[in-house]
């Protein structure tokens, strides 16, 4: 029995040894998924995936719900927690490459391009791995289903976006070498951070326009994304590197920019959280694009001692009081701004000056709220107070006294901002459907009617 019972020892210990040799100790893996999913939720940041996805009121991070205001209607983002009931939970990886990839949902069903795949497609499978470790195994799963999204028809249609995926979706890469900084930039500004989806035109089907006008700037819901070329009067060419990484990091350079709106949800969801070295890069990427110059480049800021000059000169101009009642508390009469910077000068401003006064005009209406690095940054919104005609009055009083811009801008422009923006064309697509089928209806009532006409000619000229 000794001698069994010692065989037994001897044999449990060799296959202990043999065990502890050939396979990964569980620490070994614990700590290779800890690494993939940490790089996965820094993906799902840089991806900025929370701006969109985020759950409204209590709901858990990525549960969905926010209605995502399109010019076709608005697009309810889905829940994307690992719910297999209401979330993304039941997708194999595969099935989740191919929705970021491919724009297909789980059953084949087409996702609209408010999800920016055209972006995504370019993502490594690498990186798609991580993404999937991350939402499958850190992100907190949440049961609540949001509502469907519901387009008029035919965009309610969702296997007409196989048409426009097969026109649109562009494999093309690249060609350019760049150095190792540069590619990563490239890769955060193209797939990653989708810069694209705003900073770049859209035809009139409502696909970026890379080919032609890469990053030169795009309408987003009455917002505009400004051309973010390399160009020195209408893009970015003047900002230096340090600047570029400050604002993207802040939401803010002083004289400079503010960001609001859409930039502003970019910032305090995903370029705040990311490290220098990204930072760098995409800031270095964007200063070597091709400069490509627009009509709607920010004129000259106006030195803010002119503007201090000019204080009590100009204020007989339509919108002057309410600017001394609604703006020269924080902004100051003279538009010098206060606080070392946080509430900005209007003289140096590239939204003041800007021959486009859609920001302006959308950050007297809307307001800010943006959290940066280091604070939170607040302005009221006046949309709910003001007129129409009260707001152009505010904006033509600013731009002309502190940016020094001509436009003039009129109560029905600011009423079309409200609604979003001007219509565009692929939204009378139905409006086109219904009078193309009524020419067709009438076409072929005029076709029969002359056939009945014929045989009646005939009938009649026959003898009884």
């Amino acid at each position: 029995m000794k001698f069994q019972y010692w065989l037994s020892v001897c044999l449990v210990m060799l296959i202990g040894c043999v065990s502890t040799s050939t396979w990964p100790s569980p620490s070994s893996n614990d700590a290779g998924n800890a690494m993939l999913i940490r790089r996965g939720a820094y993906l799902a940041v840089a991806a900025d995936c929370a701006s969109c996805h985020r759950g409204v009121a209590d709901a858990a991070p990525y549960a969905g719900g926010l209605a995502i205001v399109s010019p076709l209607g608005k697009i309810i983002a889905s829940n994307i927690t690992p719910s297999v009931s209401a979330g993304i939970g039941a997708y194999t990886e595969e099935e989740f490459r191919r929705a970021l990839k491919d724009g297909i949902g789980r059953g084949g069903m087409p996702l609209y391009p408010a999800m920016p795949y055209t972006a995504y497609r370019k993502l490594t499978d690498d990186d798609i791995h991580a993404l999937y470790a991350y939402f499958m195994n850190a992100v907190p799963p949440d049961d609540r289903r949001p509502p469907p999204t519901r387009l008029d028809f035919p965009f309610s249609i969702r296997s007409s976006m196989r048409v426009w995926n097969a026109l649109f979706l562009d494999d093309t890469r690249a060609a350019k070498p760049l150095s190792p900084e540069l590619e990563r930039g490239r890769y955060l500004v193209d797939a990653l951070g989708h810069c694209s989806a705003c900073h770049s035109p859209r035809n009139w089907l409502m696909a970026e326009d890379n080919r032609n006008r890469y990053l030169s700037g795009g309408a987003v819901n009455g917002w505009y994304a400004p051309n973010i070329t390399s160009d020195p009067e209408s893009g970015i060419g003047n900002w230096t590197q340090a600047e570029l990484v400050q604002y993207l990091r802040s939401g803010q350079v002083r004289n400079k920019a503010q960001a609001a709106g859409p930039m502003a949800e970019a910032v305090e969801y995903s370029l705040r959280h990311l490290d220098e070295a990204d930072l760098n890069a995409i800031a270095a990427y964007l200063k070597q694009t091709p400069a490509m110059g627009t009509p709607d480049g920010a004129s000259p800021a106006q030195a803010a001692d002119t503007a201090l000059a000019q204080a009590g000169a100009s204020t007989s101009l339509p919108g002057a009081a309410l600017y001394a009642s609604a703006c020269a508390t924080c902004h100051r009469l003279g538009g010098q701004g206060a606080y070392d910077g946080y509430f900005p000068s209007l003289t140096r401003n590239s939204d003041v000056g800007a021959d486009k006064p859609n920001n302006l005009i959308m950050t007297i209406l809307y307001g800010v709220e943006r959290r940066g690095e280091n604070v939170t940054v607040w302005m009221p919104a006046f949309g709910q107070t003001l007129d129409d005609a009260q707001v152009a009055d505010l904006v033509n009083y600013v731009g002309m006294r502190f940016g020094r811009r001509l436009t003039h801008v009129s109560a029905d422009d600011v009423a079309t901002l409200r609604k979003g923006g001007p219509t565009p064309a692929i939204a009378w697509l139905p409006y086109m459907m219904a009078a193309l089928g009524l020419l067709i209806v009438i076409a072929i009532g005029y076709w029969l009617a002359r056939v009945r006409g014929r045989h009646s000619r005939k009938d009649a000229r026959q003898p009884d």
